[in-house]
């Protein structure tokens, strides 16, 4: 069986802050370190301790990486992948979200977070973001269990390597929260998220 965890980056704002749609190029670090430790205590409580751990090459996913590993008790090298940079949010980069509604509107972000369809004015390729993930887990041995740490827009083309996109939509809400935690095997080639959005900071 081969294992991949994925995991989303803790907070990149206080509470009473007014939150933006941050995407790749706006490279914000941590507020807090709750979340991104929490991943790591509820990944070691489950046994679910990765021989290597990857993040997107920006300060909140390689910060969250890092106490995470803390908390697992891992000493390896965290390796950056680029591949996994969250997207450009063209226009509505470091917009607030009554702004970006306002230019797109509520559909398209419904849309967005129900089948990751990309709004108008987005930099993203489908596509190509569901090739990066099914490359990355064709890239992981029998028996290996890895962390990945990236942020919303990107994990949610995750679930492509399960092979039916349209009916992991279907089931389950593709965005992820800020510390969540994702699991996903793979037993006779077959890709099965075991568990999807769990916000791993309220169990430990």
């Amino acid at each position: 069986m081969k294992t991949l965890i994925i995991a989303r980056h803790g907070n990149t704002f206080r509470p009473g802050e007014t939150p933006t749609r941050v995407g790749a190029g706006t490279d914000l670090p941590l507020v807090e370190e709750e979340r991104a430790r929490g991943i790591g205590k509820y990944l070691k409580n489950k046994g679910l301790i990765p021989s290597k751990i990857y993040a997107a090459p920006l300060k909140r996913t390689t910060e969250t990486a890092r106490l995470a590993a803390e908390e697992l008790g891992f000493t390896g090298d965290i390796e950056k992948l680029s591949d996994l940079t969250e997207i450009d949010y063209g226009p509505d980069e470091n917009k607030t979200e009554d702004e970006v509604i306002a230019r797109i509107g509520q559909d398209a972000i419904d849309l967005w977070n129900a089948k990751a369809i990309v709004p108008d004015g987005w930099k993203v390729d489908p596509e190509k973001l569901a090739v990066v993930w099914q490359n990355f887990a064709a890239s992981i041995r029998d028996g290996e269990t890895v962390l990945a740490v990236s942020s919303n827009g990107v994990i949610r083309f995750a679930p492509h390597i399960t092979g039916d996109y349209d009916a992991f939509c279907a089931t389950h809400d593709i965005k992820v929260a800020t510390g969540g935690v994702c699991v996903m095997t793979c037993e006779n080639g077959v890709w099965t998220a075991k568990e999807w959005n769990v916000k791993a900071f309220k169990f430990v």
